[in-house]
């Protein structure tokens, strides 16, 4: 009888480990998220294990998510928990997704530097995209010491950053964003479009500033070799550039219509209608069209530039003022009539 007592309970051992072994295989390999589609995890330095748990657990599987917070609480990740954009995808296990977590193995984000018009604008659009704090970003974008080490001053440091789409990690440190932005800087301009800039005396910083006045005239990509050839006639008498964009930048009025005579008076190192000359850097992140345009600039002998009384975004050239004088007769009267202040 002992002998079948012990049988007994030898089975119903064997059959609770079996059930053990079978409910940690069924919480472990579970798929953590109920989407059908992979998403994504944010964690941060502010992160605690509990916080961890609250964000995977928006969008987890009971099941899944019971495995995952096991793992997580009876473990030493609370102690190291790494930073970063996770993904999770619709087959992944709580284990699986645990170890993720756990090594720090993050998925990389596309990052698109955005053709803004100040600095503030571009730290918003960044803070809001990464990890960084936007106030951070802004103050090391407006510190002389931090843009000299890069190459730059508080005025140029807007050149440095080429719009374009770039694989980076969510929580990337300040240091290596902007070294990473000098070094795709320094690609982008390796080669052809130096020796094109070298060729026209100009260096890539007042190429990014004539192409930033240019993107700011027209968002006519096709026009703009031709806007170059103009601003650059004028560069080459010399004589000011006299770009209505750059008063809207020296008053940071970015939403005029019309640029009166009143206002042409700016004190400011950017008003190019007082100062010959580009003005001390860009007034945006220049557009590669933009660059380009000024690079592969369109040889005319136009001096003056209006903009069509059509309001097609294009513009009337002109080569001498009296001309001039009467393409913008035409425009301004096609202002008023439609009420435009």
């Amino acid at each position: 009888m002992k002998k079948l007592d012990s049988k007994i309970y030898l089975y119903i051992a064997q059959a609770g480990l079996a059930l053990i072994v079978a409910l940690t295989v069924f919480y472990m390999l579970t798929p953590v998220s109920k989407a059908d589609q992979t998403q994504y995890v944010y964690i941060d330095e502010d992160d605690t294990q509990d916080s961890v748990l609250t964000k995977v657990g928006a969008f987890a599987h009971t099941a899944g998510m019971t495995g995952l917070s096991t793992l997580i609480r009876h473990s030493s990740y609370g102690e190291h928990i790494r930073t970063g954009r996770y993904a999770i995808g619709p087959n992944e296990g709580a284990f699986m997704v645990f170890r993720h977590l756990k090594s720090g193995q993050q998925t990389s984000m596309m990052l698109t530097i955005p053709e803004v018009r100040t600095m503030d604008r571009l730290a918003a659009v960044l803070g809001n995209k990464l990890m960084l704090d936007s106030a951070t970003i802004a103050t090391a974008l407006y510190d002389q010491e931090t843009c000299q080490k890069l190459g730059y001053d508080t005025c140029t440091i807007a050149a440095m950053f080429v719009p374009n789409t770039y694989d980076i990690y969510w929580n990337i440190s300040l240091d290596n964003l902007l070294k990473r932005m000098q070094r795709e800087h320094d690609n982008f301009w390796k080669g052809d479009r130096e020796q094109k800039a070298a060729q026209m005396q100009l260096t890539p910083n007042e190429v990014c500033t004539l192409a930033s006045i240019i993107d700011e005239e027209t968002a006519n990509n096709s026009e703009k070799p031709m806007i170059a050839g103009m601003y650059l006639n004028r560069l080459h008498k010399p004589m000011p550039l006299q770009a209505d964009p750059t008063i809207k930048f020296a008053l940071k009025q970015f939403e005029l219509k019309r640029i009166y005579n009143k206002l042409l008076n700016v004190n400011s190192p950017y008003n190019t209608y007082r100062n010959e000359g580009l003005p001390p850097g860009p007034i945006k992140v220049a557009s590669i069209k933009g660059i380009d345009a000024v690079l592969n600039y369109v040889h005319h002998d136009y001096l003056y530039m209006c903009a069509k009384e059509d309001f097609s975004g294009t513009h009337n050239f002109a080569r001498t003022y009296q001309e001039h004088l009467q393409n913008a007769a035409r425009y301004s009267k096609a202002l008023n009539e439609h009420g435009i202040e």
